[in-house]
């Protein structure tokens, strides 16, 4: 009789993931952080100047009560508060101002300041710029 050998099996039972496919799973989301992120940047700026534009309009009323009420647009306030989600991000200003005539100015500032529209503008007539397609 042929005495039985045991010999180690080689077919164990393996659980867990090799380091290639850890590695193959962080290359891949950074891939699509990559990719994902200056896309959520964007879609952030575009929030921020929405509203932004709608501060430059309530000043832009506020201007135009101020002319009802006085006849005139010298002596209206020269800075404009925005609320508290808006006003960390665009400052409103008065740029240039007369008896008839009047241009705001909404600089964005801090985490916006990098904002491809840039200053916006609106004047006494509802002239707003830039008048780049999705700016205003």
């Amino acid at each position: 009789m042929l005495a039985s050998v045991t010999r180690p099996s080689r077919a164990r039972n393996i659980q867990g993931f090799s380091l290639i496919e850890v590695m193959i799973v962080v290359a891949i989301i950074g891939i699509i952080a990559a990719i994902a992120f200056p896309s959520y940047q964007e879609h952030v700026r575009k929030g921020r100047r929405a509203g932004g534009t709608a501060c430059l309009m309530q000043a832009a009323q506020q201007m135009e009560r101020f002319y009802t009420a006085n006849l005139t647009y010298q002596g209206s306030p020269a800075a404009f508060a925005c609320d508290s989600s808006t006003d960390p991000h665009y400052q409103i200003t008065r740029t240039a101002v007369n008896t008839r005539s009047y241009t705001l100015r909404a600089r964005p500032r801090g985490a916006q300041a990098g904002d491809s529209c840039g200053d916006l503008t609106i004047n006494h007539l509802g002239a707003k710029s830039p008048t780049t397609a999705g700016c205003w």
